[in-house]
This record gives C-alpha cells, structure tokens and sequence, in this order.
C-alpha cells in the first residue's frame, strides 16, 4: 500500500479459466485498500474478454464500496483492446503507479 492507494500487481493470462481466481483476489483488495485501488499490468501477458470483464466488474465493485479503481502499466496489446472495446472511456487508464498514485491519492 502506498499512501491510501493499494497497488495490486496482475501477472499472466487474463482469461475465462484464471478469471473466478482474479475475481475473488480483486475482492479481497477492494476489501482492504482505504481510498483507491489501482491494477498494475505491466505484466498481463493476454487478456481476454473475460478478463476484460473481470477488470468492469471490478470498477464497479469499487464504484459502490466508494472506492477510486484505476489500471496503470497496461501493455501495448491490452490498451488497444480497451481502445477498441470502448473500456478506455469508463477505466481510468495511467502509464505508470506513480501517476495513478499521484492523481487518486488526493
């Protein structure tokens, strides 16, 4: 945890078989973190639609437990899919920790 933002770091496959595993670990930070929550992907190495999901479902966890949820490091290939997909428009999306630290821990 840094200051009132917890980091969670997401490594591997983002996929309908590692989702139910991510969900419930999401859960579990969201249940700790005091102000914000922000996903560090520098090392996802695919996602799919589920994990895509996974990653919705959890703004909106963190939504209702008035919490701020934030992605930061997302590779290449994952920041099309959200360009793509329009998920870029409802995620908050940072290049680095540090910038998603500095803009949610106010």
């Amino acid at each position: 945890m840094s200051g009132r933002c917890l980091v969670v770091k997401v490594r591997g496959v983002m996929d309908y078989l590692t989702q139910l595993d991510l969900r419930a670990r999401l859960a579990q930070a969201m249940d700790r973190a005091e102000r914000a929550v922000i996903l560090d992907l520098a090392e996802v190495s695919f996602c799919d639609s589920a994990g895509l999901n996974v990653l919705l479902a959890a703004r909106r966890q963190a939504e209702a437990a008035g919490l701020e949820f934030a992605l930061s490091c997302v590779p290449a290939r994952l920041r099309r899919i959200l360009e793509m997909t329009g998920a870029d428009r409802v995620l908050r999306v940072f290049d680095t920790v540090v910038d998603a630290e500095a803009a949610l821990d106010t």
